[in-house]
């Protein structure tokens, strides 16, 4: 393929990229944009699990991460329309700047189809209740109201603004994959792409702004771009937990009023901060597989399709001090141990016999009330692979949080491993996202700064104004 010159080059169709150009759309902009996507558009999205009913470990790419609004499209999509929720941008662009851009996005989803329902703003008393009982349990609620698309319903939301950007030019390249960004007396000029299929033929693209928002599966890949040229940056977090499965009996006080409850610790002896995220009523665990044959485990929850249990995660953050520069490979190595253990799907025990001691079999599994809604996860022992500080942590913190929830700490209740967030050692940027490298910007989970569809979505938007 011959080079490409353009104003705009956005690598990763995910929420940072998709709403950096829709914005530059709505601006009036005239600059020409070219979109840099590694899987596929989102009609051509799918995950052969629906039929083979365990994983498959798809290549070059999973479809799950992979493709047009990245792995957004196979969420359980949940917008959370607070700046208490979704990362660190308020630090960065200041709070009310941050909770104005959330709702002029939340604006536009409603445009491309979502629910106009918002969960979590309604039953007031019974709110003050939960949050009496976390108090005394010792952990935070934080309010947040949440517009839930349904992983479904994100699809459609998704296909309608991949066909929104295309009537507006904006060339995407599909099972395209950037290998690294073009450097002049440190100016950047655009990036190196290769295609998937084809990674010989590889050519460039020239662009005035360079603008990275490859999410959390690209934040090691960004990472060692980072390294490489010396673009500013700070070590970052990364969250290591669990899923854990609960019947929905258990949960059913707290999904009828808040949808997802976001709960916050600093459970003994270790005080480090642990939470819950991504709460799924009805939902189903399931895997998705990184681009280094990582097994993970996250939750999908869907509008029409119901399953017995909730889901949800509870994350352990560490963050971590000179020498050590190296948090998303620290994730990664008790991630491939797990998946050693499994081998290479996901673990589930029971969370009583970590408390005993042993290992779960799989005849136990198929006495509890809890059925596993991921079939093929193996029954074993997490505690095997997770470290002592990250597994103490989990167990102190379902236990004070079945205070707030009776039963969540019950004999039965799974956890699932590994539940791994990695998000990029931030970099460093001003309220503009500028860099020390003229031309290259970097949004969403994989710059640092956000977590989650809605702040990433909103990122996107501030950057679009801003290359307007």
């Amino acid at each position: 393929m011959q080079n490409i010159n353009c104003d705009v080059v956005i690598i990763g169709a995910g929420p940072a990229g998709i709403f950096t150009a829709i914005e530059m759309i709505r601006q009036g902009s005239s600059k020409s944009i070219v979109i840099v996507e590694k899987g596929k558009p989102i009609d051509k999205r799918s995950c052969p699990k629906a039929v083979t009913r365990k994983c498959v470990n798809c290549r070059p790419y999973c479809n799950i991460t992979a493709g047009f609004s990245g792995a957004g499209a196979f969420s359980d999509g949940k917008l959370s329309l607070s700046t208490e929720v979704g990362g660190a941008l308020p630090d960065l662009i200041g709070e009310e700047l941050t909770q104005d851009l959330i709702n002029y996005t939340d604006g536009i989803y409603l445009e491309f189809g979502a629910d106009t329902k918002i969960e979590g703003i309604t039953h007031t008393d019974k709110i003050k209740e939960i949050r009496r009982r976390a108090i005394q349990a010792g952990l935070k609620l934080v309010d947040c109201p949440i517009r839930h698309l349904g992983t479904e319903k994100a699809h459609d939301i998704y296909a309608s603004i991949q066909q929104y950007l295309l009537d507006n030019n904006v060339k995407i390249l599909f099972e395209h994959s950037c290998t690294n960004i073009i450097l002049d007396n440190g100016r950047c000029n655009g990036v190196r792409v290769v295609p998937v299929h084809s990674p010989d033929d590889a050519f460039h693209i020239y662009a005035e702004h360079t603008v990275v928002a490859t999410g959390r599966r690209g934040a090691d890949w960004l990472e060692k771009l980072c390294a490489e040229h010396n673009i500013m940056h700070q070590p970052g977090t990364v969250d290591i937990g669990v899923r854990v499965e609960v019947r929905n009996e258990i949960m059913e006080d707290v999904n009828n009023v808040l949808y997802e409850s976001k709960l916050i610790g600093y459970p003994p002896p270790f005080k480090n901060k642990v939470r819950t995220f991504c709460q799924n009523p009805g939902g189903f665990v399931s895997q998705e597989n990184y681009d280094n044959d990582l097994a993970v485990v996250n939750g999908h929850s869907y509008k029409d399709k119901k399953s017995e249990n909730t889901n949800l995660a509870i994350l352990c953050s560490h963050n971590f001090n000179e020498p050590f520069n190296q948090p998303i490979a620290y994730a990664q190595k008790i991630g491939e141990l797990t998946n050693m253990l499994a081998d290479g799907r996901i673990l589930v025990q029971r969370y009583g016999d970590i408390l005993d001691g042993k290992r779960t079999w799989p005849k136990e599994l198929s006495r509890s009330n809890v059925k596993p809604s991921l079939p093929d996860a193996v029954a074993g022992d997490i505690t095997a692979a997770m470290p002592y500080r990250a597994m103490t942590n989990i167990i102190n913190f379902i236990q004070a949080v079945d205070h707030v929830v009776p039963g969540f700490a019950s004999n039965e209740t799974l956890l699932y491993s590994p539940e791994l967030k990695f998000y990029s050692n931030r970099v460093k940027m001003d309220a503009n996202f500028t860099t020390n490298i003229e031309g290259f910007h970097a949004l969403g989970d994989s710059s640092g700064w956000t977590r989650g569809l809605m702040m990433a979505s909103a990122m996107g938007v501030r950057m679009g104004r801003i290359l307007k």
